[in-house]
């Protein structure tokens, strides 16, 4: 009875926020807002943004203006609920209101039980989704509920997609609780923090206040957005009671050495047994470190299939996943690092954040979701993931490449190791092009790519109907037509990936008069600058170095000669990070063309993006010049 008195209190405390946020009510002026003033671009607006917590209960009542029909996807509220063992979190009182001007008049609208949809995404995460009804251009909505929650950690999220007119948090805990504030984001904050007197214990109430929040707009080459967004992270560092303290707060060492520990993690990694006799067979006669481990790591990509999951911790157990050849993250690479260690490699696993979960900064178990592998030897670190059949060694999936990893040694000793790697990936192109009077073109392709590029092309290519593979293909140069395509190396990781084919391709100059003009990139050229904006607060993060080559031969047509050809340009980035050579050479019969570009770092920091975006800028203009060929 005391808990459902509790609930219906805190109902009230969300409804009369203030005067001018009551639930269940709207103004006029909300309604016939076309725009948010201060952002014309943004679809929605967050006019109220209220969260409060106190002990285990978390509090939520947010209002949303719906401006156009690019808006509509506010109007579904989806809440991710987490469980641990018997630990796990419990969605409460959900309300929520669309609110109309229908005629002059406010209609509202309440959301029934057909617009809530629960799915179990996984053992430790249950997802429910709230689609609110009567949703129409110009449209208000608003929800609260309160969510029940054992853990002791939190976060409040202080930045959305669309600007936040207005945004509250408070968080409650009584004063022998005692939690660190972890801040993140570009946008100053200043909480404050009061002592509330109870009946039975003092209370510290922080409160985080801001109004006009920008949009948080996501730009190319962004790692994870999310690593940028402001908020405020609550962590419970200890208690202290009755003059008793207990500790919470944990170090990098601390929570290295609690995974370790898990039977899920190093008791996994003690298991041999099941591997033995086929490592035997594998490895017989076999005495260079370096080919024990190649032949190793192949054997784990083609035994073993990835299920999809990451994840730091096994499931079934690598003995089982190796019986049914199917395997988490964990599995595979925890697998792979012990038979490396049995063939007598210093090999050891290193806990990765993927790009999707962010870059971990505060020291929790949670910072990490996934797990690679690595050896160490006076030679050089090799880094390993076999969750990918054509990843090769310091060639790891895209999703791995997360600023850095970290190593946990058998011993217990600990230590980071950048992720991003040094050698670039590169495409050289050799092409051969015939004029035609019409406007069309004919000619062979020679395609080679190397490392991560050569990854990307047989992860796309292999495995996938070539029909489909080759319209992709076609689409994506605006339109040519592929034949006798013929790939080489496609299984061989140790080589170069070589593609060759003919093609055909429609209106790729101009005829005017008595003259051509050919933009000798053809459909190679860069269309436009991926960096648009004035100014940039992340760091541009391409994954990887990386390079192109092109080195293109075009037939002049008989009847006619060169009349002009695009100037040599040669670009450079500051500090080395990036060049680009255009040079372009004729003689009677042919125009040779060379274009050269690197970008030299896998992370440009934003103090360099002014120079980036002219960079860019210049080198697209560049690869749409155009030679002029008249007639004789």
């Amino acid at each position: 009875m005391r808990r459902g008195i509790y609930l219906i209190i805190i109902l009230i405390s969300l409804s009369t926020y203030s005067q001018n946020f009551e639930f269940g009510k709207v103004s006029k002026e909300e309604l016939v807002e076309k725009f948010n003033p201060k952002d014309s671009s943004a679809n929605a607006t967050y006019l109220l943004k209220f969260r409060r917590t106190f002990k285990e209960e978390t509090e939520v009542f947010e209002r949303i203006k719906i401006y156009n029909k690019e808006g509509f996807d506010y109007a579904t509220k989806v809440i991710k609920l987490y469980r641990n063992g018997k630990d796990k979190e419990k969605l409460k009182g959900f309300e929520a209101y669309t609110h109309n001007l229908v005629d002059g008049e406010i209609k509202r609208t309440k959301l029934n039980d057909s617009g809530i949809f629960e799915t179990e995404l996984s053992e430790r995460i249950t997802e429910t989704k709230v689609t609110l009804p009567d949703i129409k251009e110009g449209c208000v909505i608003e929800y609260q509920y309160l969510i029940n929650s054992p853990f002791v950690a939190d976060e409040f999220v202080l930045q959305k997609e669309v600007p936040i007119k207005h945004l509250k948090v408070k968080f409650e805990a009584p004063r022998y609780y005692k939690y660190k504030l972890n801040l993140k984001g570009y946008i100053d904050i200043n909480p404050t923090t009061i002592v509330r007197k109870d009946y039975s214990e003092d209370v510290l109430i922080t409160t985080i206040t801001l109004n006009n929040v920008p949009a948080l707009k996501d730009e190319p080459y962004v790692n994870n957005i999310d690593n940028y967004r402001a908020s405020a992270e609550f962590e419970l560092s200890s208690i202290e009671y009755n003059g008793q303290k207990q500790n919470f707060s944990k170090t990098w060492f601390d929570v290295v050495k609690n995974i370790y520990a898990s039977e899920n993690f190093g008791e996994e990694l003690k298991k041999n047994n099941y591997f033995k006799s086929n490592l035997k067979t594998l490895l017989l006669n076999v005495e260079d470190p370096t080919e024990k481990a190649k032949l190793i790591f192949s054997h784990v990509k083609s035994h073993m299939k990835w299920n999809g999951y990451v994840g730091k911790f096994t499931d079934q157990g690598v003995k089982n996943a190796y019986k049914v050849r199917v395997g988490n993250a964990a599995e595979i690479n925890l697998m792979l690092t012990a038979m490396l260690r049995d063939a007598g490699l210093n090999a050891n696993p290193v806990l990765v954040s993927t790009r999707n979960n962010g870059i971990p900064i505060a020291a929790t178990r949670h910072g990490y979701n996934y797990v690679i592998c690595i050896i160490e030897s006076p030679s050089g670190n090799i880094l390993l993931d076999a969750t990918s059949k054509y990843s090769t060694f310091n060639i790891l999936p895209f999703r791995a490449l997360n600023w850095e990893g970290r190593i946990i040694r058998e011993q217990g000793s600990a230590t980071t190791t950048n992720l991003y790697p040094k050698v670039k990936a590169k495409t050289t192109v050799f092409m051969n092009v015939k004029l035609k009077e019409d406007g069309s073109v004919t000619g062979k392709i020679r395609n080679m790519k190397t490392n991560h590029n050569a990854m990307n092309f047989r992860e796309a290519y292999i495995n996938r109907n070539q029909d489909n593979y080759l319209e992709s293909m076609e689409n994506r140069y605006g339109g040519i037509e592929v034949s006798d395509f013929k790939v080489t190396n496609d299984l061989d990781l140790s080589k170069p990936v070589i593609t060759n084919y003919n093609f055909e391709a429609e209106e790729q100059f101009e005829s005017i008069g008595d003259k051509l003009y050919v933009s000798p990139m053809f459909f190679f050229a860069s269309e436009e600058n991926p960096f648009k904006s004035e100014t940039r607060e992340f760091p541009v993060d391409f994954g990887y170095p990386s390079g192109s080559k092109y080195s293109i031969n075009i037939a002049i047509p008989e009847g006619y000669k060169v009349e002009s050809v695009p100037e040599v340009l040669e670009l450079k980035l500051p500090d080395g990070l990036g060049t680009f050579k255009y040079n372009i050479t004729t003689n009677d019969t042919n125009i040779q063309l060379s274009v050269d570009s690197y970008i030299n770092a896998a992370i440009i920091a934003p103090s360099y993006y002014k120079s980036l975006k002219e960079y860019f800028k210049l080198l697209i203009e560049k690869e749409k010049e155009k030679v002029v060929l008249t007639k004789i």
